[in-house]
């Protein structure tokens, strides 16, 4: 429920008031102190019809920037507000969702003051760095938790889907900066913890497990963006707590940039090159997952405002287009990239899910299977990939030949150069038989 207050200039009054009775809209009158020729009128609505009220309003002579507030209210007795609620249920023509400018600004709450989001996004991507080479996922959810991504993350999908030019360039804005200042962030705590031997300088960091679960696209780490956007959106749009779909938001952005971060410290710039391609892309599936949702939820733009009115030619706007076509340019290499990553590593999985399963293999278990980004075409080289299996074996058992059978295998359905490394976990069973 919300209760709209709204100040309405005398010349304007009647066209307003006959434009409340026509909706049968229960409403209030006060004269505006100072008699400066204009009135306030509250009226309650139901959710879903405050922008079909707000635009029939502004249609018939109201100013679009007249003096508007929208609060919500718990509850509101009146003739006729039975009658709305049974025609806004769902909102305006049964679609679902709150007002633009309340969805604009649950948005743009989401993200703090500038040096407050500044001070987070370092501060969540450094613990999610200590996270990462503690090999600790609490600590690196306690990152996303820290993390200010949300807001700045889903702002520029409701500009989208609502008009809202100023609200998408601000977003992009912010989405460079706080990905910028977490990767940076990341990259001092990396020096720290390296060179200041609270981890051994000479760790194999793409060994750790959580770092290799965020060194390179992969299915199910974009799945994690997907439905990230979904969720953030849905939560904009409804009264589901925000702050849940702001940490799946974070784990979509916060250890991967971590991961770019210790990929440039420990000089693994493969491991760097394939956590940023990931960073990317889920920045990229968030925005456009979260613009989805909400144009399914039924928000349409009712802004006849165009690009041109928010947007000066001058040296910042000429130097912030041709960044933001570099960008767009590097995410489509990516885009090609990531996809020809995903077969490699899909046909992976089929050739090691083969070889595991013939009858001289049946004492192994699998643990992991991961690839990672090898030299390509922009370093003049042949395309290659590097393939990682971890397997439990018992101590007794010897399988001296399984890289070669799995590198075998792999490279016959593949035209990459095939590096192929096994890592045993070795294990001790006894059986009842044998006491």
């Amino acid at each position: 429920m919300r209760l709209i207050q709204i100040r309405v200039p005398d010349d304007s009054q009647d066209n307003v008031l006959k434009t409340l009775e026509e909706a049968n809209t229960d409403y209030v009158i006060a004269d505006e102190a100072a008699n400066n020729n204009a009135s306030i009128v509250y009226f309650p609505l139901p959710e879903g019809a405050v922008d079909e009220m707000l635009e029939r309003l502004h249609n018939n002579g109201l100013d679009d920037n007249t003096f508007t507030i929208v609060t919500q209210i718990e509850t509101a007795t009146t003739p006729n507000l039975d009658e709305l609620q049974g025609r806004y249920t769902q909102g305006p023509d049964d679609e679902i969702g709150r007002s633009h400018a309340e969805l604009r600004t649950k948005a743009r709450e989401l993200t703090p003051q500038r040096s407050i989001f500044i001070l987070f996004a370092a501060i969540s991507a450094i613990v999610a760095a200590a996270g990462l080479l503690l090999n600790s996922a609490i600590v690196i959810t306690g990152a996303m938790v820290i993390s200010p991504f949300a807001g700045s993350s889903l702002s520029a999908s409701v500009g989208a889907v609502i008009g809202d030019y100023e609200s998408i360039i601000d977003s992009f804005k912010s989405q460079l900066l706080g990905l910028t200042v977490a990767i940076i962030g990341a990259t001092a705590a990396g020096i720290v913890f390296r060179w200041g031997f609270l981890v051994p300088p000479t760790l194999a960091i793409k060994n750790i497990g959580q770092v290799s679960s965020f060194s390179a696209p992969a299915v199910l780490t974009l799945t994690i963006a997907l439905f990230a956007g979904g969720a953030g959106a849905l939560a904009l749009a409804t009264d589901l707590p925000v702050a849940i779909a702001g940490v799946a938001v974070s784990a979509a952005i916060i250890p991967a940039a971590a991961a770019v971060g210790l990929g440039v410290v420990w000089l693994q710039p493969l491991l760097a090159l394939g956590a940023f391609s990931l960073l990317l892309v889920n920045v990229l599936l968030i925005n456009v997952t979260a613009f989805i949702a909400l144009w399914a939820f039924g928000y349409r733009s009712s802004n006849s405002s165009t690009l041109r009115d928010v947007i000066s030619l001058d040296l910042r706007t000429v130097i912030g287009v041709v960044g933001m076509l570099v960008v767009a340019l590097l995410l489509a290499g990516i885009l090609i990239t990531t996809y020809q990553y995903l077969l490699f590593s899909q046909t992976v999985n089929h050739n090691v899910n083969e070889v595991l399963t013939q009858p001289k293999y049946s004492q192994l278990e699998l643990e992991q299977a991961y690839t990672a980004y090898g030299r390509g075409p922009f370093s003049g080289n042949q395309a290659s990939g590097s393939v990682t299996v971890v397997v439990g074996r018992s101590s007794n058992n010897r399988y001296p030949r399984l890289s070669l059978t799995l590198q075998q295998r792999i490279s016959e359905d593949t035209p990459r150069a095939v590096t192929v490394q096994v890592r045993f976990i070795e294990y001790q069973q006894t059986s009842p038989a044998q006491n």
